[in-house]
């Protein structure tokens, strides 16, 4: 029988908490009892702790009781963790447990935990794909990897944003326990047992730009009117009234991307959406969105993704249907 803890603090994602939880216990139902996990939540404050929706959560052990004899040990993230200054206590606590748990590591922003704690310097790590930049600025030992759902360093686990960390108990059930365990488990909480492709499938590639007449909103919007056109650069430096050179060095100044790399993210932006909320034929989608054909909108889904259009639109489906 493994152990494995899940750490809760004020502000905690309730279902960075419940998912991987489910998934552990979901699995539970197709092995023998002496290959159950025992579930064990660890509080930072006095009970109960109130998650971001405000929903009140109680725990098994505090901190200060807790111990460090665990199989998994996993911190959940919370919408404000990354603001939240250090907790020495958990930091200690963590650095001890690392040191003989078989596994530990984080969902979602729970990687800033382990940042604190210095765990994650010289380590592959992900997180919600929102929180990546900032914390590879943050912790800059370590090896951030912004699109991947999941990542395994060694010991260390960490995932992406919420729902994200679903799959990483799924995939270490997998590990534990083949892979006809976890996609049994998966089948009960209707859930993919193996997504395919990256986090920025799953997430807006576009944000709103700052003031409604920038240089960014003004090309956006007309990027997003004119999606099924050509949009080279020289024709948006037109639009912008500027030098192709000077647009081009603005642009990237005030979207950290070069406009035709935007231009791409846009087009595949647009075709997620219509792939997620539509039954359109991949030719139509591909002719709204400026690929041009199926053919190349399949290309750059492959490059980015590593998934065809169909393959997308299957698992968006198997999740949300």
């Amino acid at each position: 029988m493994k152990t494995l803890a899940l750490v809760l603090f004020p502000g905690v994602q309730s279902l960075d908490v419940s998912g991987p939880m489910d998934v552990f216990a979901e699995a539970n139902a197709f092995l023998p009892p002496q290959r159950h996990y025992r579930l064990v939540t660890i509080g930072t404050t006095p009970s109960p702790i109130r998650a971001s929706n405000g929903q009140q959560l109680g725990y098994d052990l505090a901190l200060d009781a807790a111990g460090t004899d665990y199989d998994i040990v996993l911190v959940a993230g919370g919408p404000q963790l990354a603001q939240q200054a250090d907790n020495p206590q958990l930091s200690a606590w963590l650095r001890e447990v690392a040191q003989t748990a078989p596994r530990y590591g984080s969902i979602c922003t729970g990687a800033y935990l382990l940042g604190r704690a210095g765990l994650l310097d010289g380590k592959r790590a992900t997180t919600h794909w929102s929180d990546a930049a900032r914390l590879a600025v943050e912790f800059p030992l370590a090896q951030v990897e912004h699109d991947r759902i999941h990542v395994r360093d060694g010991r260390l686990v960490t995932s992406a944003g919420v729902t994200a960390g679903i799959d990483l108990a799924l995939a270490l059930v997998a590990e534990d326990h083949g892979q006809a365990v976890s996609l049994a488990a998966a089948k009960r909480l209707l859930v993919l047992a193996q997504r395919q492709g990256g986090q920025s499938q799953f997430s807006p590639y576009l944000s709103e730009a700052s003031t409604p007449e920038s240089l960014a909103t003004i090309i956006q919007r007309h990027v997003m009117d004119n999606l099924a056109q050509p949009l080279s650069v020289e024709q948006l430096s037109a639009v912008a009234g500027m030098s192709t050179r000077s647009f081009a060095r603005q642009f990237v100044k005030e979207m950290g991307v070069t406009p035709a790399e935007f231009v791409q993210r846009a087009r595949v932006d647009a075709a997620r959406n219509l792939l997620e909320g539509s039954e359109l034929a991949l030719k139509t989608i591909a002719y709204r969105c400026g690929f041009g054909s199926p053919a190349r909108m399949r290309l750059v889904f492959a490059q980015r993704f590593g998934v065809t259009p169909n393959q997308y639109r299957d698992s968006f489906l198997v999740c949300h249907g």
